[in-house]
């Protein structure tokens, strides 16, 4: 089942269409990357997920139904522009939040104190949301749009601001998450967490839809068919290009030789490694799948 299926979604402002027939399904139970540059229309179409605005046409399902109003108190969605009230106090602040979510006085505080040990601020309870670093208030806030166990989780740049120790504690929260049954659209430039995080992604540019589906389908249909051979030359035999394989280059390397091969798509790993034990000594072999960074410059450039 789907948790979120948009369904040519149009979204114009004046003259400038933000939104131009975008089809999205986010599976549920998933990490869904939704990517592209600034100015694609991915907070557009959030906002739309979120209710916040409604779209000139197309439509939105929330668990195979158009979504309404009321499916909001099951969603938690920590938008990219950060904000709480400066002059609240912070463990005051996250149960106003706790309780707009529908959660109970007592539950709140007690869900929460549980969450600001996790997250190294429980001495920061009864000051205002102004003494907090910036590190700090993204950590309330995160906390806050989680409280209420939605079961959807809307992330626009969660990681903007964190620290490489805050960022992996965040990352973790979010695969409990999703190991528990939650739904996450993560909405993030960092492809290095989309890599790690996500298993589905969508890419808008300029308003339009340029590619979506499994986050391995898509790296592998971006690849060039390409393997690394680490070796050691024990052999004084030449390799050369034929049938199996073109060999694009080759470099020493301080413990041995580094060589990329372009393998035929019909070869199996099997033949090229045959082929090749009798002119090297084989240290390790293994297929280069394309980074997400470097598919998505290609497709936005």
């Amino acid at each position: 089942m789907n948790v979120i299926n948009c369904n040519n979604v149009v979204k114009r402002f004046n003259q400038f269409t933000a939104l131009d027939s975008v089809s999205i399904n986010v599976p549920q139970g998933t990490v869904f990357g939704l990517l592209g540059p600034n100015g694609a229309g991915k907070t557009t179409l959030i906002r739309i997920m979120t209710q916040i605005t409604i779209p000139d046409s197309g439509e939105v399902m929330f668990y195979e139904k158009p979504i309404k109003p009321s499916d909001v108190e099951r969603i938690g969605y920590l938008p990219e522009e950060r904000g709480l009230y400066k002059k609240m106090k912070v463990g005051e602040q996250s149960v106003y939040l706790a309780r707009l979510k529908g959660m109970g006085h007592d539950q709140a505080v007690k869900e929460l104190k549980e969450w600001f040990v996790k997250f190294g601020i429980q001495g920061w309870w009864n000051k205002k949301v102004e003494e907090l670093s910036k590190g700090m208030a993204q950590k309330v806030q995160f906390i806050t749009t989680v409280l209420h166990k939605p079961s959807l989780l809307i992330l626009d740049e969660p990681f903007s601001g964190f620290d490489p120790v805050n960022v992996q504690l965040i990352r973790n929260e979010i695969l409990k998450m999703r190991d528990n049954g939650a739904s996450i659209i993560l909405s993030t430039h960092n492809m290095e967490s989309v890599e790690e995080l996500c298993d589905n992604i969508a890419l808008i540019n300029k308003s339009k839809l340029i590619i979506s589906g499994s986050l391995d389908e898509i790296r592998r249909n971006y690849g060039k068919n390409e393997v690394e051979v680490i070796y050691r030359s024990s052999f004084e035999k030449e390799i050369e290009s034929n049938g199996l394989y073109n060999v694009v280059s080759q470099e020493e390397q301080k413990n041995g030789h580094r060589m990329i091969l372009e393998v035929n798509p019909n070869a199996a790993s099997s033949e090229v490694i045959s082929n090749l034990i009798g002119k090297m000594d084989i240290v390790s072999y293994r297929e280069l799948i394309p980074r997400m960074n470097d598919i998505f410059i290609k497709l936005v450039s």
